[in-house]
């Protein structure tokens, strides 16, 4: 099965044994409704034990998965008369980072997301999304825009990180992503992320100052690669299983650490699975933010951010859930 990953097989060759049974049944007099009942009643269970007890290297695995949807399946999705700006004004545009402004039930938004490619020559078009300065600074070219004119802006996290080539540096990589944390902290407009994917180190971090961040169920956010870190920690990415369960970097542990806001579900095996109804998820999930954030002032706004992100590590019950005495 395309796309398969590792903990699913034991799903996929009960699936592909139903399907041969009833092929067979309809193809011939015999008859294994019987059978295929009792398959099926096997297939739920199996599916309810590994659906709901996924690993941290397995939720790592769901988030890299390349049928993954990205912010423009849910921008499609989501919201109407959607318009993509280009361009940061001072370099080019970097299509690693798509962004523009639409209307969100009625309300005019401003949508930015991290944008990987559906295939190869699309991911090399994309540079895998993994944004240049260029892409920042875009990001931040459209919040601006949005600030003067009063729009609440959303932003899809979905990248490994920013791009760490030559060019990349040259052009002021670190500046770029330092100022967007810093613009972003001062913006008098709602602001709502959500990681939809992977959202990888500073690459990420520079859309996801926001109000309120959100994760989908099998996302991750961390400020290195599970691979980054063993070779790191323990001089071998191969153990990458290992780090992904010490750095507590999916939804469930940010959520219990208070990183993140709200664990938004997916469908059974992941996103991929089914884009309309992990779409209608996002939408309700957006709807309650806007609806809680567009009450506030903007000194509100602003003050409501910095307190969120000065209480992160200060929970009592959070050395003991790290493992630190």
């Amino acid at each position: 099965m395309a796309g398969e990953l590792e903990f699913e097989k034991p799903v996929t060759e009960l699936r592909k044994k139903i399907s041969e049974l009833r092929e067979y049944t309809k193809n011939t007099d015999m008859d294994f409704s019987s059978e295929i009942e009792k398959l099926e009643i096997r297939l739920e269970k199996l599916e309810k034990d590994i659906y709901e007890n996924i690993k941290p290297w397995d939720r790592v695995q769901i988030a890299r998965h390349p049928q993954r949807p990205t912010t423009l399946d849910y921008i499609a999705h989501l919201f109407t008369d959607f318009f993509e700006c280009h361009g940061d004004r001072v370099y080019g545009d970097d299509e690693a980072i798509v962004g523009g402004i639409a209307k969100f039930h009625g309300l005019p938004v401003t949508v930015i997301g991290h944008q990987r490619g559906k295939d190869t020559k699309e991911n090399i078009r994309r540079n895998f999304g993994m944004p240049h300065p260029e892409g920042y600074r875009k990001a931040l070219r459209l919040m601006k825009q949005a600030d003067k004119f009063k729009r609440p802006i959303i932003c899809f996290i979905d990248t490994k990180g920013a791009y760490p080539g030559k060019a990349a540096e040259e052009r002021g990589q670190s500046e770029a992503i330092a100022r967007n944390l810093f613009e972003m902290a001062g913006l008098r407009v709602p602001v709502v992320c959500v990681v939809i994917g992977e959202g990888g180190s500073g690459g990420a971090l520079a859309l996801g100052v926001g109000n309120h961040l959100h994760m989908l169920e099998n996302s991750t956010y961390s400020v290195i690669s599970p691979e980054g870190a063993a070779s790191i920690l323990w001089r071998d990415a191969a153990l990458a299983k290992k780090a992904a369960e010490t750095m507590k970097i999916t939804a469930p542990d940010l959520k219990k650490l208070g990183v993140i806001d709200e664990i938004i579900p997916e469908t059974r095996g992941g996103a991929h699975r089914d884009l309309v109804y992990q779409a209608e998820a996002i939408r309700e999930t957006l709807k309650t933010s806007l609806l809680e954030l567009t009450k506030l002032s903007e000194e509100e706004l602003v003050n409501q951010r910095y307190k969120k992100y000065k209480l992160i590590g200060e929970n009592p019950s959070l050395n003991e859930y790290i493992g630190v005495n």
